[in-house]
């Protein structure tokens, strides 16, 4: 299995963090099927000769048609702490995303609440009385144009399945390519929802850490490239 593509963001002895391509899931939905967590395996057996397996925790995910920020732990100390700052929401999550149409108001928060409906075979809106439905808040801003539609930073306050992307159809702004949330207009590979950046606290040493990744080359054809944004 070859690892020479993968884009590391961060490494030392403790944390891996790896900029996601679209169409690879973190972990394979069938064992030895194709993965971002296989992949990383061999890219530290490779480059450090380990002999026999590698550990590697999981500890954030990011849906397979999605692309940014995914973390590893190197250790399992450093598993169970990140583990539990992903839990107590220690993690600030921000997400750039590339939406249909204009949102009203161009800067504003989403509360709602979420369930997996197994007849449409994806996460709808619900009220709260709902069994088994799950609170699900964001908060988000316009910072600029796109091909037809609008770019948009979004902040996870909560860590739904599939959240952004319901939570913004919902409204009637589906993000751009996916046809899973109503989307109209395609964009390839994936979607454009991107996990631009997470800051949370280093397990070991204690200090804050925070790890961008650049935008996919396929944001280009949106009209959005790294360099327009010097600042995020």
């Amino acid at each position: 299995m070859t690892s020479t593509r993968l884009e590391i963001l961060y490494e030392d002895n403790h944390v891996l963090a790896i900029n996601k391509p679209a169409l690879l899931p973190t972990m394979g939905a069938r064992e030895g099927s194709p993965s971002l967590v296989l992949q990383a395996k061999a890219y530290l057996k490779e480059k450090y000769a380990k002999a026999g397996n590698v550990y590697l925790g999981v500890v954030s995910r990011l849906d397979a048609a999605v692309t940014g920020v995914v973390i590893f732990a190197r250790t399992s100390k450093a598993a169970a702490r990140l583990t539990e700052q992903f839990r107590t929401r220690v993690v600030e999550k921000t997400y750039w995303a590339v939406v249909e149409g204009a949102p009203n108001p161009p800067e504003g928060k989403c509360d709602d609440w979420i369930l997996k409906s197994e007849r449409q075979a994806r996460m709808i809106i619900v009220t709260r009385q709902t069994a088994g439905a799950l609170d699900a808040r964001l908060s988000y801003r316009t910072l600029g144009s796109a091909d037809r539609g609008r770019l948009l930073e979004v902040r996870l306050e909560t860590g739904r399945k599939h959240q952004i992307r319901a939570q913004l159809s919902h409204r009637g702004y589906p993000i751009r390519g996916d046809r899973k949330y109503d989307a109209q207009w395609s964009f390839s590979p994936g979607i454009a929802l991107h996990a631009r950046r997470l800051e949370l606290i280093h397990p070991v040493r204690k200090t804050p850490l925070e790890i961008t990744a650049p935008l996919p080359k396929a944001w280009c054809q949106l009209g959005i490239r790294e360099d327009y944004f010097r600042r995020d």
